[in-house]
């Protein structure tokens, strides 16, 4: 393997934060895989194996001896605490609510969802900051609502969330927060104890409550509600920010229906919002005839990955919404994949082309270069996103 420079944990460039850092290319040319130095205030600086090619990525991540188990602080229930058996015990108890089929079954639901929000960021214009008004609130509503979290409670665990999701935040005060959201959803947990509700906790309380202990249930609601709001906010605050830098592409996305599922593929393969996690070898691993071996840290880029063109003739470097479907691996692969990635999509789906036919004229009210991005923060995004029409 060869020696590479340090790689920041959110591998983004920072002229152009929705492009991999100059190594991750560089690693990606090298025959031999690379070793890394990645700070992290979370888990302090580590040295890591950099995978970055679109097949090696994929080929690590479903390796039975890559644990996610100890990339982040340890919380029962939170399905990115557990490897083997154990996660695919709790994984289970939930994949029913989160199918391609009750994604659909959801979308008149979102579609409602969607228009109060857009009827809020009309009352503030004709200027707002959609990341307020538009990104945050949908998939908030969302979610509370599957979770049976009172809405009232959304904007305390929003600020909670934010603090603990943000790598440059120290260990302390990311354990505070999570310690703050597990108190939360402890006392969510014991109402549904005593008169489950008719949504994704009650229902796991009912068919599995006896195989649960509270704890376990308050990290399973923790990590729902964290990745079904805060991950989806970010994913559509980014993509909003690149198709307003992209005209032409935003105009497929607001005119032609037929392309919209096909732009949100490509919008998730480019904007690939996820960090690149670190995970440790449980056994040693081949990958193209070179050796991880035990104990050894790895990085994953998936930003890099879905641009690698491996033998495809055209630029993965640049933003085509017409472009056929392209593989990506946004949402993971292996165990570890995104569990609900289905109703991500929908959101996406529903919330884009409506924005953009609400209002056609929409523009930055900022230069483009002015705009915050989450580059630090466990998933990419931008922290404002002040817009005028």
């Amino acid at each position: 393997m060869t020696e590479a420079t340090e790689i920041p944990i959110g591998g983004r460039a920072a002229a152009c934060p929705f492009a991999p850092v100059a190594e991750l290319y560089e690693a990606q040319k090298d025959d031999a895989l690379r070793r890394v130095s990645v700070p992290s205030p979370m888990l302090g600086a580590f040295d890591a194996v950099v995978v970055t090619r679109y097949e090696d990525v994929k080929s690590v991540l479903a390796d039975d001896h890559l644990r996610m188990g100890g990339s982040m602080p340890y919380q029962a229930g939170n399905l990115l605490s557990y490897d083997g058996p154990e996660h695919t015990r709790l994984r289970r108890m939930l994949t029913g609510s989160f199918t391609t089929k009750r994604a659909r079954e959801l979308r008149p639901q979102i579609a409602g969802v969607v228009d109060s929000a857009l009827d809020a960021v009309a009352a503030a214009g004709p200027g707002a900051d959609l990341v307020q008004l538009f990104c945050t609130p949908i998939p908030t509503l969302v979610i509370c609502e599957l979770l049976g979290v009172p809405y009232a409670d959304r904007e305390e665990f929003q600020q909670r969330t934010v603090v603990a999701l943000d790598f440059s935040s120290s260990r302390e005060v990311q354990m505070q927060k999570a310690a703050e959201m597990e108190a939360y959803m402890a006392g969510l947990v014991a109402r549904h104890r005593e008169e489950p509700g008719d949504n994704v906790l009650g229902r796991v309380v009912r068919e599995f409550g006896d195989q649960l202990t509270d704890s376990e249930l308050a990290g399973i609601g923790n990590m729902l509600l964290i990745a079904g709001h805060e991950t989806i906010a970010n994913t559509l605050s980014a993509a909003i920010a690149l198709l307003l830098q992209h005209p032409d592409q935003l105009a497929v996305v607001r005119d032609d229906p037929e392309a919209v599922d096909g732009a949100v593929e490509e919008l998730l393969r480019y904007c690939a919002p996820a960090a690149i996690l670190p995970r440790q070898a449980s056994g040693n691993i081949c990958v193209r005839d070179q050796e991880i071996k035990e104990g050894e840290r790895v990085v994953a880029s998936v930003l890099a990955a879905n641009r690698d063109l491996g033998d495809a003739d055209q630029d993965l470097d640049r933003l085509d919404v017409r472009r056929p479907v392209q593989r990506h691996l946004t949402f993971g692969f292996g165990p570890h994949q995104c569990l609900g990635q289905q109703l991500a999509r929908m959101e996406l789906r529903v919330a884009l082309p409506a924005l953009f036919a609400r209002f056609p004229d929409l523009r930055l009210a900022v230069p483009q270069e002015e705009l915050d991005y989450r580059t630090n923060a466990l998933v990419f995004g931008v922290n404002s996103l002040p817009v005028a029409w």
